[in-house]
Order: C-alpha cells, then structure tokens, then sequence
C-alpha cells in the first residue's frame, strides 16, 4: 500500500489540485489506515475488503474522533481505492459500498459586531512588534470572510486597490474576486508601506510575511487570531474561521442574497452557506414576526 501512497499524493497535488492542508490530512489518514490494516493482518492491497475499510472506521470511532474526521478518513480511502482501480492496481474499490458517517450539523461560532471591532482594534504599536502587519491581516479576514490557507497565499499582485477587490485562489485551486472594504485596503497599504521601509525582502511576492521575511503559515495565522482575542478579553473558541462566520451572517443580516454569499465564500455547495441563514437570530425573528399568527 505504501509504495501506491506517494504516487497517490503526487496525483491529489498535480490533478486534483487539492491544498497542501488536505493533502497532509490525507496523507495521515492513509497511514493510519495502514498500520490498521497491518495489525488486521492485511498487508497487501488486492486483499482490502469493504469490511477492513468499515473496522478502520469503527476503530477512528473508538479513539474519539469526531463524526468530520471519520468521514473524511474514509473519503481519504474511497478516493485512493479509485486512484488504485485507475492505476490498474485493484480491480474493484472496496470502499465503495462502504457508508460514511453522519455528520452532526453544528451552527458557526459568531460574535458581536461590538466584539468584532475590538477584536480588529486589538494590535497596538506599543505592544507588538508586527502590530501593523497583525491589524492588516484581521481587518482582511474580516472584511473578505477568505480562509486562514488562502490569506496565507496571497501574493502582491492579488489586492487590487483601484478596484477594490482581491483575487483569492480557494480549494481545488478554484479563483475568486471578493470585494474588500475601503478601511481594510488602507490597512493593508500602511503595512506595505511599514514592510518596505523595514527593508523586507523585495525577491518574494508574498503579501504576509513573518518576522524573518518567509511566508505566514496557516498555523501562524491561527496563532495570531488567538493572541489578540486574549487581548480583547473575549471567551469562547474564537479562530480565524470565526471572523469567516462573521463575515457571512453579517452580509446575510444586511440583505445580501444567499448566492452572491455562496461566490464570495468560495463554497462549490450553496447548502454549505444556507447553514449562516439559521445563525442570524434577528432575521430568525423577523420571518417569525410575518409569518406566524400568534407572533
């Protein structure tokens, strides 16, 4: 199995295009998959059997993983069966039959706009060396509602001021034009202009970069969300997938229509962004208001 797996990942970058985050999920995935297999006594591919794909499942259960990683496991294994059966390396996919599990359907965290804006506001020049980068990449999330990897992708070239747009490359390497808000835009040209004065390597056309001029992972922008909500003394698990939320629900609340929604978050399921409609609570009551007789 292991000698398929390289070529697998090699497959997932050059043709499915998928993002180096999916492809490490992928990767761990598989390996737990294998070592699984081994202990089930399986040790080569022709003899995986659509009951070695469920025990693997039931097993990812037993260790606590929630119902997402499950299925995602198993879309992991389903979609290297079928690169297999491509291959010529199986004839049939074991995984086929196999049933993924159900997903509990969880509303996203959101969080005032009164919090939000202390939130943006957090980065201090007193306080943080990066403070202008920092107050940049906030007033971005927010203000375009991109993913924690595509913020961490964006190159020069990709904000357009005149317009005011920004070019993101999503998942699957799928592009997308998102407006962005005026004060988020000036934002991003003070820390431009921070950045050139500061002497930053002018060889990389990366827009967010670290302290030693090398591209921000998306762990750092983690990293970074979570130290400015302890600033802003604010509880909960609040993420860069947060201000996402925010960013969603607040154009819903506003009036915008669920497509344009669905464009600008980049989601190839307009179901995915239907969920942000049962997250504004004062839509919620205003339909109940119209429409229910004893409102």
């Amino acid at each position: 199995m292991y000698s398929a797996l390289a070529g697998f990942l090699d497959y997932l970058q050059a043709e499915c295009g998928l993002a180096v985050s999916t492809r490490q999920a992928y990767r761990r995935d598989l390996m737990q998959f294998g070592a699984w297999l081994a202990d089930a006594g399986c040790r080569c591919l022709e003899g995986i059997t659509p009951r070695h794909v469920e025990g693997f499942l039931r097993s990812q259960n037993a260790v606590g993983k929630s119902p997402a990683s499950v299925a995602r496991a198993l879309a992991a294994v389903r979609m290297f069966c079928r690169f297999c059966v491509l291959q010529r390396l199986l004839e049939d996919d074991p995984s086929g039959a196999v049933e993924p599990p159900k997903k509990a359907s969880r509303l996203p965290t959101t969080i005032s706009d009164q919090a939000m804006q202390a939130l943006v506001e957090a980065p201090a020049g007193g306080e943080d060396l990066h403070w202008v980068r920092d107050r940049a990449l906030l007033a971005l999330l927010y203000a375009t509602g991109m993913r924690a990897s595509e913020l961490t992708g964006l190159k020069l070239t990709d904000v357009n001021f005149d317009l005011g747009v920004i070019r993101v490359l999503g998942k699957g390497r799928k592009e997308r034009i998102v407006p962005a808000a005026e004060a988020a835009l000036e934002r991003v040209r003070d820390y431009l202009l921070e950045r050139s004065a500061s002497g930053a390597p002018k060889t990389t056309d990366t827009l967010f970069l670290s302290r030693r001029g090398r591209t921000l992972r998306r762990e750092d922008i983690f990293r970074i969300v979570r130290k400015y909500v302890r600033r802003a003394a604010m509880r909960g698990r609040i993420s860069p997938h947060t201000l996402r939320h925010c960013f969603a629900t607040q154009l819903l609340a506003g009036g915008a229509d669920l497509r344009s929604v669905q464009e600008m978050l980049g989601h190839a399921d307009i179901a995915t962004t239907q969920i942000y409609t049962h997250v504004d609570i004062s839509r919620l009551k205003a339909v109940h208001r119209k429409y229910h007789p004893r409102a």
